[in-house]
């Protein structure tokens, strides 16, 4: 049984068929992100149909809800209330992913890092872990998160595809770190590199479908099912078997999540 911690269920054309594939291809947990400015009840109120209509195999499916530092100058005070209100929700096991982008600057730097504060408290408040995205803003990113604290339950640095050195600091403030397609690509040495040197017990696996295809499908749309070429590229970096990985990441995830 392998994990996908990170997939966007709502961003893709058949949420069905991606299920049904995750299931087969023996993903037994998923975390799918919402994001409560772009309909959220699309997943909240279709998820379990979704799952019913993919069958008997598709994965047992989770959601992290908040938003997304690209629309941080969006994110007022009903959009917080709406992260507080969907968050009762008992599927809920994540607030995210909360963050910085400074490589496409869609919000105004201020703004991200004033929202990505409020989220931080907000995880504190509601006793949730966070999924932080970070893109050529990790100093910043990290200087946030020393100052409101990696809540209780932990934080999850997401997507990770940097050289270790950039991880370690937020390893050392007990984050876990997560890899996705880049960690496949084939200049991406450092990548693979790093997560050799993330300890067993903080390693995750995820797709960000539709994002980040790997090899080799790398340019094609994403789909949580290709987590396991995640799961292989890990297994190989610490030298064992896709299986031991899948066992490890399985149970990262439980831990970390909170899940039974």
């Amino acid at each position: 049984m392998i994990v996908d911690t990170h997939a966007h269920l709502d961003m893709l054309e058949d949420p069905i068929s991606a299920l049904r594939n995750a299931g087969e291809a023996g993903v037994g947990l998923l975390c799918t992100v919402v994001n409560v400015l772009e309909a959220p009840e699309r997943t909240f109120e279709g998820l379990e149909s979704w799952r019913e209509a993919a069958g008997p195999h598709a994965p047992e499916t989770h959601i992290i809800v908040g938003t997304h530092p690209h629309d941080a100058a969006r994110t007022d005070e009903q959009a917080m209330d709406d992260i507080r209100r969907f968050a009762q929700d008992p599927r809920v096991v994540g607030l995210g992913e909360i963050g910085l982008d400074y490589h496409y600057d869609h919000s105004p730097r201020d703004v991200q890092r004033d929202i990505y504060a409020q989220q931080l408290q907000l995880a504190h408040e509601l006793d949730l872990p966070v999924c932080i995205h970070l893109r050529e803003a990790h100093g910043d990113g990290l200087r946030i998160l020393t100052e409101q604290g990696v809540p209780a339950q932990g934080a999850i640095l997401h997507c990770f595809g940097l050289e270790y050195e950039v991880a370690q600091p937020f390893l050392d403030l007990g984050c876990y770190v997560s890899f996705a397609g880049p960690i496949t690509f084939k200049k991406a040495a450092e990548v693979r590199d790093a997560a050799a040197r993330i300890p067993l017990d903080r390693l995750l696996s995820e797709t960000d479908s539709p994002f980040l295809s790997p090899e080799p499908h790398r340019g094609k749309k994403n789909e949580p099912a290709r987590v396991r070429y995640i799961v292989n590229a890990l297994a190989q970096a610490h030298d064992m078997s896709e299986g031991e990985m899948a066992d490890i990441t399985l149970t990262n995830a439980r831990r970390f999540f909170g899940l039974s």
